[in-house]
């Protein structure tokens, strides 16, 4: 059966850059299948495969039947389409593909797409097409909503807002009664009672109320020293649903802040930011049943950090996905609130997915003097504490916050890492999620022992590294002459 997933393509106005083979493995959805798309990464088990100008690339894999896999991939979307019954998106099919195309060496030609692939395209094409029409039609107000449907959708948030009162009222009785009995107790109870608890809190429609009821229930388990950290986060819960229950009396993006907590759906309604965005990392998370993919972006022009959020069912990538290092014209629009969340909106020319510029390519991102081209502006240790301090204010659940680390350099510290500030005497731990992945032995082998710029988040538990670059100084950069742009940590 043919799948296909991905984004709206866009009208292609000049050549399309080959990506790296780095930016193709940041879209795997899992190791297993950049494993198996590495394998398929040769000339041998391809025919009939070719690429052109405006980012496709198509071609025929043998399988395990009589008839190969047709495969293709729109890389302005990024988009890609499959004979295979793989169920992953991009299956090893489409992975092995791009890869065959980033190593540029003359297994893929240039030319038309095969009848099968330009179908496949010119579908695309056309509804991106239609989504434009309806975008403008919506812009002049053909589709604006009636007074009989501003009614009834008040109404109905109104209505979720009552339950999400009486839940929030019972958690804090549950709560109470918590407290009231000792924390020791909850040792005792087993999970059983937090999942009953969160169980309500999913009737009465706050979401958020009941992925923090989860979370707590997993605390008692979690080692020495839970009933400080359980105390910590019931802390923070009923701080929750008092700012909820009070929530007319609070500022109105503090306010906002508290509406996205609790789960209730925002839209992105802010004015349009267009910029040229750089990529800085994507990275997915489980969560129940759900898939959370985070792509973290930085503007050019605007200096501002944004984050695309993209969901998907487990098994199955989110559909947004943008390859780490690529830089896109585009407009985002932000969410409600004191949070960096933001909507891709209109782009304006096709993702740039080179890191660093090439000769005849495309320009890379300005940077501060002194730091690697493509590099968003960092910061010291202590000012990235400063800034996560401050974040804080505005939101008080806040688990971690983007910072750029400038001229930090990795070190062991006990049974863990940590960065520590070239210039100045202090160093973030590694977060714990951190130290088991192999991005941490990238950072060390790119470092050499001299500083790097690392992007990241900030939080209570330590830093947790997404990508880097290589400083340039002296002494330092073991991996930095082979990699002379964005490296991907995750």
């Amino acid at each position: 059966m043919l799948l296909s997933h991905g984004g709206e393509p866009l009208p292609a106005t000049e050549p399309v850059a080959r990506w790296t083979v780095e930016q193709v493995l940041a879209l795997a959805p899992d190791d297993a299948s950049r494993k198996a798309g590495n394998k398929l990464a040769s000339a041998g088990h391809w025919s009939g495969a070719g690429f052109d100008g405006s980012g496709a690339v198509w071609g025929l894999c043998k399988g395990s039947g009589s008839k190969p896999y047709q495969t293709v991939v729109d890389t302005t979307g990024p988009a890609y389409k499959c004979s295979c019954p793989s169920r992953k998106f991009p299956c090893k099919h489409a992975l092995g593909l791009l890869l065959l195309r980033a190593s540029g060496d003359g297994a893929l030609q240039p030319g038309e797409p095969a009848d099968w692939a330009a179908q496949w395209l010119e579908s695309r094409r056309g509804r991106a097409e239609a989504k434009q029409a309806r975008q403008q039609a919506a812009a002049s107000g053909e589709s604006a909503p009636g007074p009989a449907d501003s009614a009834a959708a008040r109404k109905r948030a109104e209505r979720r807002a009552e339950r999400v009162t009486g839940g929030a009222q019972e958690l804090e009785q549950r709560l109470t009664d918590l407290l009231r009995g000792g924390l020791a107790t909850a040792d005792h109870a087993g999970y059983a009672l937090w999942e009953e608890t969160a169980a309500r809190m999913v009737d009465a429609q706050a979401p958020g109320l009941a992925g923090r009821v989860r979370e707590l229930g997993a605390i008692p388990g979690s080692g020495p020293g839970w009933p400080v950290r359980l105390l910590e986060e019931c802390g923070l819960l009923h701080l929750l649903d008092t700012a909820w229950l009070g929530r007319e009396r609070l500022p109105e993006p503090l306010a906002a802040t508290v509406r996205t907590r609790v789960g209730l759906p925002m839209s992105a309604e802010g004015p349009p930011v267009r910029d040229h965005w750089l990529v800085l990392a994507q990275y997915d998370t489980p969560d129940g049943r759900l898939v959370t993919r985070r792509i973290w972006l930085y503007g050019r022009e605007s200096g501002r950090t944004a984050l695309l959020l993209s969901f998907g069912a487990v098994g199955r990538a989110p559909e947004l996905a943008l390859p780490t290092g690529a830089t896109l014209d585009a407009e985002l629009t932000p969410y409600p609130g004191g949070g960096l969340r933001a909507e891709l909106g209109r782009q304006f020319a096709l993702p740039v997915a080179v890191p660093v510029p090439e000769a005849g390519g495309a320009e890379a991102l300005p940077s501060a003097p002194g730091t690697p081209p493509g590099t968003p502006p960092g910061a010291s240790v202590a000012a990235a504490l400063a800034a996560y301090g401050d974040a804080l204010r505005g939101d008080p659940w806040l688990d971690a916050w983007p910072v750029t680390l400038r001229d930090v350099i990795p070190v062991p510290s006990g049974d863990g890492w940590q960065l520590a500030d070239a210039e100045a005497e202090s160093a973030l731990p590694l977060a714990p999620a951190a130290l088991s992945r192999p991005g941490l032995w990238k950072l060390v082998a790119l470092s050499g022992g001299g500083p790097v710029t690392v992007f990241g988040e900030v939080g209570h538990r330590g830093f947790d590294p997404f990508a880097a670059w290589n400083t340039g100084a002296e002494g330092g950069g073991g991996a930095g002459d082979a990699t002379d742009g964005i490296v991907r940590l995750v």
